[in-house]
């Protein structure tokens, strides 16, 4: 690679990466720090302190594991093939999948938002992509398994499952109709849909 392509790619790599949502979320975290600093005290922010630096070196080896092996499942499949099953899948038909998808997903959002994420730049419209980070987020079966059985019962975890399932679809439904840019490129809902 000749040195002002690598130039060029570092360039934009750090242009996406540091971008106004970047920017809003930093100035956001360091407001509410100043404010903490002061209301609180210097005590209370150097605990506050502590405790993001823990939790922050606490999730990054799993969101290194993930993006590994999120990584190494788009390397095997083939070029292409990723983009025409996200293409094949439109409308309804991708909305179901979704949902199966953000049932079936374990683990917390650090694997759902990268695989959100892979889907989204492999040209899934939005109404897709609300509906499977919808789905993971009311659904999914690590929650069942972990949080509503064992503390609301069988009962009322099949009645919160029932009445939950729709939601999703409607939740993608809605996303489909709102007029505005999407975020990972490809053309507006509006377009793009195929109903099956």
């Amino acid at each position: 690679m000749t040195q002002p392509s690598k130039n060029t790619r570092m360039s934009t790599l750090l242009k996406a990466s540091f971008d106004k949502p970047f920017w809003f979320f930093f100035s956001f975290a360091t407001l509410m720090g100043t404010l903490c600093y002061f209301i609180l005290g210097p005590d209370d922010f150097l605990i506050a302190i502590r405790n993001d630096v823990g939790e922050l070196l606490g999730i990054l080896p799993r969101m290194v594991e993930i993006r590994l092996l999120l990584a190494g499942f788009i390397w095997m499949i083939p070029p292409g093939k990723f983009e025409s099953l996200v293409g094949r899948y439109r409308g309804f038909s991708g909305m179901l999948l979704a949902e199966f998808a953000g049932i079936i997903t374990p683990g917390g959002p650090s694997a759902a938002f990268p695989f959100l994420a892979i889907i989204g730049r492999a040209g899934a419209d939005r109404g897709i992509m609300v509906c499977y980070i919808t789905s993971w987020a009311l659904i999914g079966v690590q929650r069942i398994m972990v949080w509503d059985l064992p503390f609301m019962g069988a009962e009322n975890t099949l009645t919160r499952l029932v009445v939950s399932l729709p939601l999703p679809l409607l939740a993608g439904l809605i996303a489909n109709q709102l007029r505005f840019k999407p975020i990972f490129g490809g053309t507006p809902a509006s377009q793009d849909q195929n109903p099956s």
